[in-house]
Formats: structure tokens, C-alpha cells, sequence
């Protein structure tokens, strides 16, 4: 359960466990106590001894137990003071009480893989690691898309064209559309110049097939 100030409200706006007399009185880093209470990057969160000492080899299990190897500080509260990010340490603390990873959305397991590797929760990590792999083979395995475009250019405007063309694009088809006017005593011919670019594990709604207007010319210009 987190919270954003001293005071004992939730993030959600929820409360957090009321305590008694007596656990009030007890510090946090207090053997007696069953509540624990964490500064995490300014956000405060409220649990119990057992749910950090799921994993007897993580750093949260070592600051339960006072480790006097383990350096730790509180802050005015009581509450140890841990610099890490809160926004990933939340998913964190659910594996450790319910044993399963529940990820927000605009998450990535990125992030909460390096909270698990900082708190050395072995289990967590491994089962991260696990999300990634799938993750990253389910889009390896997506098909490659299109996007086409047709560019209009003239003659003496071609090569620089297709020599600067970059961000992916790539050209495909080159259609002439003739002289269309007269420039001083020269004609400028024209050209269609259909380019394609490949859009990776991507949906932005763009249409992956070429247009009606680029497949006519791309049958023109295989005709020529």
C-alpha cells in the first residue's frame, strides 16, 4: 500500500491497516511490529514483515532482520528510506504478497525487472525474464507491413530524390508521366516515384497495402 505523504492515507485513497496502540509506539525497524513502513522514492508504503521476507535472499528480507551489513536509513516517520523508483516498486511488493505480476498500464517489465535484480528477488526476475522472452518472440513472429507513398518530381530533380531519401524509405517504382510544361526554351519531363517503407510491429491504423493510385502506376510503369 503506498502513499504520498506521512499521513496514513493510501494512494488510492484508501486506508491503510489500522494499527494498535502498541505497534504505533513500535519503530519500524522494531522486531515486534508486524507493520513495516517504506519510503520509496518519496512515496510511502505500508506492509507486513512476512510479505517482505517472502525470499530470505533479498535485500528487503535483510532490512526486516536489522542486517547490520546492510546500510539503512529512516526518515523522520520511522520509515526506511529506500532510493528507488515507487511507480515499479508497487508490482514488486504485489508479487511478494499474492506470488503473481500484475503490471499497470504503461509499464514495462523492463522497469520491474530492474527493481527485482536491485532487491535480488531470484523468483521474480526469473519469471520477468520469462515475460520478456514472450513477449519479444510474439513480436519477432508479427508480419512485416507497408507503407507506400507517390512522389512527383522533375527530371532534373530525381537523383537528388532518390539519394537523399532515408528514415527507411526505399525506392520501388519510377513512372514518367511525360512533358507536362515548357520551361524557358526546354522541356521538363515528369515522373511519379512510388517509395516504400517497412513499418515494424506497428498499427497506427496505416493502410499496409499501396493505394489504388500506386498500383495503377506500378501496372503502368511494368508495362513501359
Amino acid at each position: 500500500m503506498a502513499e504520498k505523504s506521512p499521513d496514513p492515507s493510501g494512494s488510492n485513497g484508501r486506508r491503510c491497516p489500522a494499527l494498535s496502540p502498541g505497534e504505533r509506539l513500535q519503530p519500524s525497524g522494531s522486531g515486534s511490529s508486524k507493520w513495516v513502513r517504506l519510503n520509496v522514492g518519496g512515496t510511502y508504503f505500508l506492509t507486513t514483515r512476512q510479505t517482505l521476507c517472502r525470499d530470505p535472499k533479498s535485500f528487503l528480507y535483510r532490512l526486516c532482520q536489522a542486517d547490520p551489513d546492510l546500510d539503512s536509513d529512516k526518515d523522520e516517520t520511522g520509515a526506511y528510506l529506500i532510493d528507488r523508483d515507487p511507480t515499479y516498486f508497487g508490482p514488486v511488493l504485489n508479487y511478494l504478497r499474492h506470488g503473481k505480476l500484475v503490471l499497470n498500464r504503461g509499464l514495462a517489465e523492463e522497469g520491474v525487472l530492474e527493481e527485482a535484480e536491485f532487491y535480488n528477488i531470484t523468483s521474480l526476475i526469473k519469471l520477468v525474464k520469462d515475460k520478456i522472452r514472450e513477449r519479444d518472440c510474439k513480436t519477432a513472429q508479427l508480419p512485416v507491413k507497408h507503407v507506400y507513398r507517390v512522389l512527383q518530381c522533375q527530371e532534373e530533380e530525381l537523383t537528388q530524390m532518390v539519394s537523399t531519401m532515408s528514415d527507411g524509405w526505399k525506392f520501388e517504382q519510377l513512372v514518367s508521366i511525360g512533358s507536362s510544361y515548357n520551361y524557358g526554351n526546354e522541356d521538363q519531363a515528369e515522373f511519379l516515384c512510388v517509395v516504400s517503407k517497412e513499418l515494424h510491429n506497428q498499427s497506427y491504423g496505416t493502410n499496409s497495402e499501396p493505394s489504388e493510385k500506386a498500383k495503377i502506376l506500378q501496372e503502368q510503369g511494368s508495362r513501359m
